[in-house]
């Protein structure tokens, strides 16, 4: 999770997540749509299909990144926000 506050106006937060395949990707938006709507009463908006390797959550304050390996490689996210503090890292 990068805390983006500060640096951008749009959100607080990115979480940034990488999928191993295009059902991956759409297996994990799924799920936290669904856990953040049950637990939080929060909507997202979902952009992106798995085929093209990133996936994007909205959910306001907190926006979601899953990526193919491939495309978190290319787009390098937390370099381009290195201003922001890496607030939890997990492999």
């Amino acid at each position: 999770m990068l805390d983006i506050r500060g640096i951008a106006s749009f959100a607080d937060y990115f979480v940034i997540c990488t999928g191993t395949s295009d059902r991956m990707l759409q297996a994990l938006v799924d799920a936290v749509v669904e856990a953040v709507r049950n637990q939080y009463k929060v909507h997202a908006r979902v952009e992106g299909v798995p085929r093209e390797g990133w996936l994007l959550a909205d959910f306001g304050d907190v926006v979601l990144h899953l990526f193919s390996i491939d495309r978190r490689n290319y787009y390098a996210l937390e370099e381009l926000w290195e201003k922001g503090k890496v607030v939890l890292h997990m492999q």
